[in-house]
């Protein structure tokens, strides 16, 4: 028998309907993996092999009484942002050391209720700020990837990386992930994975450890373009508990793929051509664009004029909102409690203990842009920004253009502690190409789409219309078909 972690999503499902195997084969094949990688990979902060083979065996009952759902017996990862019940969830933060909450997202719910497996939370950025995953409580996740003829160890991307590391590893069919400003589609890059995030208000954002309220969105993480469809189809959902959440019809995204791309217009924003761009990352743009038009689209020159704010615009309004949401973690409701002289006392080390220095670093820039003196100079700008940004889009869009092609990061993968010393500005610029997107509120996607001179993955991303996710995984399965699928040489 095949390894059933090689399988994709679509493969493991037909297997499981077809009885090849059954959803605790299938379970304990992925949970003998984690046990045998985890160790050296530091994708998952907890497993959860009993839940995972519990839920394993009600799909095989499922299965077998022909009530199967949609994910039922496909065994997945959960970012560590995801409230599950009775289940470790702490951000990847000690500030929420030891807290297991008693309900369930409603994007996990949504999968439970599909009959996936849960088989752990995986490591993540603390409280999702970071770009290479080393900002975690629980230390840094290794990329499965290595550079050739080195043994070096290198970062994942973030804030998701142990969701895409996980996928990229064989260590979960597919995973569930965050995007506030590229946190699924730079990981996904880092690591030949597919990633996703979905339009602001697709997936609800109940349960999900809040970073920035109007940038955050859910999506997935997986091995190819149809494993995604099929997993957001599960994900997404209107939600009353999210008054974010839009009510809109979830499409049969898998049927999206392997549509025609003839006639669409796809364009190529020139504000994305940076000084200093890799000479490879050009040239595997430039190779997306011709897959594009040999498909039958049509290129589009267009102008985003507001680009080269959006970094700075961004680092303005997702520091305020996180000073705002984290501000609840004071080690008095629940959480972390660091003892004082006086309740001041006492929320200073509390929150000195329990959150890292890089969470620090943007609640203090967050505090002082909403401060005072500040908020016109700073915050209200910046979201005045924000609106031109959006413009620029809707123009585009208002123009017939169907969907954006561009980088998804400005290199592959590097070495951790790489950017130890550097300035926090340097691994900021991680997401230039990614955060527009959640400025504006759109659908992204990275796709696997070559490999560097050092035989690392890099993605092209795909960039859509407001809830269009469709275009996306249409035009994502013509990158696919092109460049073919990457996989790292196990060493692990």
């Amino acid at each position: 028998m095949t390894d059933l972690t090689q399988l994709t999503i679509a493969d493991a499902r037909d297997g499981l309907k077809k009885k090849e195997f059954s959803a605790v084969d299938l379970t304990d094949a992925y949970l003998g993996a984690i046990t045998a990688a985890n160790e050296k990979l530091n994708a998952y902060i907890v497993a959860t092999p009993d839940k995972a083979r519990e839920m394993a065996a009600a799909s095989d009952e499922r299965l077998a009484a022909g009530k199967a759902g949609a994910l039922e017996g496909i065994p997945l990862g959960i970012k560590d942002l995801f409230a599950t019940r009775g289940v470790h969830t702490q951000a990847c933060s000690n500030i929420l050391g030891g807290f297991e909450p008693r309900y369930e997202s409603t994007v996990t719910q949504n999968l439970w209720d599909d009959g996936a497996v849960m088989l752990g939370k995986l490591n993540m950025d603390e409280f999702a700020m970071g770009s290479s995953n080393e900002t975690s409580a629980y230390g840094p996740v290794v990329n499965p990837w290595r550079s050739t003829g080195s043994n070096a160890d290198l970062v994942p991307g973030g804030s998701s990386g142990g969701s895409a590391a996980a996928v990229a590893s064989w260590l979960c069919a597919g995973a569930t992930a965050t995007d506030t400003g590229g946190s699924i589609r730079q990981p996904a890059a880092l690591t030949g994975t597919v990633g996703v995030k979905p339009t602001y208000g697709r997936c609800s954002r109940w349960g999900v450890v809040a970073f920035a309220s109007s940038l955050d969105q859910a999506g997935p993480i997986t091995r190819d373009v149809r494993d995604a469809a099929i997993l957001l189809g599960s994900m997404a959902s209107v939600d009353v508990k999210d008054t974010t959440s839009v009510d809109v019809p979830v499409p049969d995204y898998e049927a999206a793929v392997g549509r025609s791309v003839k006639g669409m217009r796809i364009g190529v924003p020139k504000e994305y051509r940076m000084d200093g761009m890799p000479d490879e990352i050009d040239a595997l743009w430039q190779t997306g664009i011709d897959w594009m038009r040999d498909a039958g689209a049509e290129i589009v020159d267009i102008s985003l004029p507001h680009t080269k704010y959006a970094l700075p615009a961004y680092y303005i309004v997702a520091p305020a909102e996180a000073s705002s949401n984290l501000a609840r973690y004071d080690g008095v409701r629940y959480g972390k409690r660091e003892g004082g002289a006086d309740v001041q006392d006492l929320y200073e080390n509390t929150r000195a203990a329990g959150f890292g220095g890089e969470v620090q670093r943007r609640i203090l820039i967050g505090t002082y842009v909403l401060s005072a003196g500040y908020y016109d100079a700073y915050y209200k700008k910046a979201q005045r920004v924000r609106t031109l940004i959006k413009q620029d889009f809707e123009t585009v869009y208002a123009d017939g253009v169907d969907a954006i092609l561009t980088p998804a990061t400005p290199g592959a993968a590097f070495g951790i502690n790489a950017m130890a010393d550097a300035s926090p500005i340097e691994m900021y610029l991680q997401d230039v190409f990614t955060v527009t997107v959640n400025m504006a509120g759109l659908p992204g996607m990275s796709v696997p789409a070559g490999l560097s001179a050092d035989g690392l993955p890099l993605g092209l991303q795909l960039i859509g219309r407001p809830f269009d996710e469709e275009t996306l995984f249409t035009l994502g399965d013509v990158i696919e078909k092109q460049a073919g699928h990457f996989s790292p040489t196990k060493w692990w």
